[in-house]
């Protein structure tokens, strides 16, 4: 006898192709592994992701196939965007030719996205209500308000984790303390993660289930090329080596500790190239202090990078490392495990509880950073062994399993 399976209403506000962060990804890995066996999701993100929302429908229909299964996708439209600040969401609404339909507020938008929710799920059959971090959490509670249905939060990241403890928003720090408070059960993708909900939100901790993010076997991508890609590789042809970050530029990814570690590889890796892929807050000022290390010669900054641009620096890369200072999980590590490229990561991270073949290092030890970089560089049989571990390790690391784990915890809250 077949077992039945919950409805899930899903909120969430970005979703591939169009994406900006992890956070898209884990997504579409997750509903993925859901549709696969058996589970019946909708969807709902805010169209400004692509635009219109028949172009919206256009874009993920024409993945259908790629799912294997029918997921309903909602639309509305909103300014919404992972990482939005109250001053970048300002900006946006100012510049918006149709802001009349637009809060001018990030506080008015999120409740806007809370009130469209509650239209939703008065007229969607579902059991349970899955909410993607904090701008999906007054629509999740919304949703609960209007249906009783339960609530789970998915924390993919926190306040804490954005700012490193420094200088929280307190409005997206209330958003969060109240739907972790009032949801019926939280998951978390780390025990580090669900230690900071612990101790930033004194969250029991029976009501926090642990779901490590996974990976997804990656097609090969076209298109994407860049000036960038070619200077690299022309400089891998001349035996350059190159070390890659890849992050958004901001405090919580810890760049800077990124070029001192590049400064002290320099003097003894000396065809060592580093490559910042990525943008953000930080941007001018890293690329400051790498003309005051006296590396600004040795570290090219690119930008944003998606798709094939992503693969093609992962494939010529030497070495990946991960410097955050406080990061939730890190599919990055993931992928560039996948394509056999050598890892260091912050021990301040979820990815380091999984990832067995990445080396692990304190964000703020450069020094340590730098002696398992220089080994990694120099060592062609350490090099050969971390990648070929790496990349069979990361066939253990599947959405299947965290879609598993969330069913097994809709089905206690609905009693299916």
């Amino acid at each position: 006898m077949t077992m039945p399976q919950p409805k899930i209403l899903m909120f969430g506000w970005e979703f591939p192709p169009i994406y900006s962060g992890g956070l898209g990804i884990a997504c579409r890995g997750l509903t993925r592994a859901l549709t696969d066996i058996g589970a019946d999701v909708t969807f709902v993100v805010p169209s400004h992701i692509v635009g219109a929302q028949s172009d919206w429908m256009q874009i993920l229909r024409a993945d259908e196939s790629f799912f294997q299964s029918s997921i309903d996708f909602k639309v509305f439209p909103s300014l919404l965007t992972p990482y939005v600040t109250e001053t970048s969401y300002l900006s946006q609404w100012l510049r918006s030719p149709e802001q009349r339909v637009y809060g001018q507020t990030l506080a008015d938008e999120v409740l806007r996205y809370a009130s469209y929710a509650g239209d939703i799920a008065r007229h969607t059959e579902f059991d349970v209500i899955h909410a993607h971090d904090w701008l999906t959490y007054l629509a999740g509670l919304e949703a609960k308000r209007v249906s009783g249905k339960p609530l789970v939060v998915h924390v993919h990241s926190t306040e804490f984790d954005r700012t490193g403890g420094n200088g929280a928003n307190e409005f997206v720090s209330a958003i969060e303390r109240q739907g972790l408070q009032e949801a019926d059960a939280v998951i978390a993708i780390s025990e580090y993660t669900k230690n900071i909900i612990i101790q930033q939100y004194d969250i029991n901790p029976d009501k926090i289930v642990v779901v490590h993010n996974g990976i997804e076997e990656q097609p090969h991508q076209s298109g994407g090329e860049s000036d960038v890609l070619e200077t690299l590789r022309q400089y891998k042809a001349q035996g350059k080596l190159l070390v890659l970050s890849l992050g958004r530029l901001t405090l919580q990814k810890g760049i800077d500790y990124f070029l001192r570690m590049a400064k002290r590889v320099s003097e003894y890796v000396p065809n060592a190239i580093f490559l910042v892929v990525g943008s953000g807050d930080m941007e001018h000022k890293l690329i400051s202090q790498a003309a005051e290390l006296g590396i600004a010669d040795k570290v090219i900054f690119t930008g944003f990078f998606r798709g094939k641009q992503i693969e093609d620096a992962y494939k010529m890369a030497d070495l990946f490392v991960v410097p955050s200072v406080s990061e939730p999980f890190g599919l990055t590590v993931l992928e560039s495990m996948q394509h056999g490229t050598p890892v260091i990561v912050s021990k301040q991270s979820g990815v380091s509880e999984i990832a067995f073949n990445a080396l692990k290092v304190d964000f703020w030890d450069t020094e340590e950073m730098a002696n398992k970089a220089i080994a990694i560089l120099k060592y062609g049989t350490l090099h050969g062994q971390l990648s070929d571990m790496s990349r069979e390790e990361t066939k253990h690391h599947s959405w299947e399993r965290a879609a598993h784990k969330c069913l097994a915890l809709f089905r206690k809250l609905t009693h299916l």
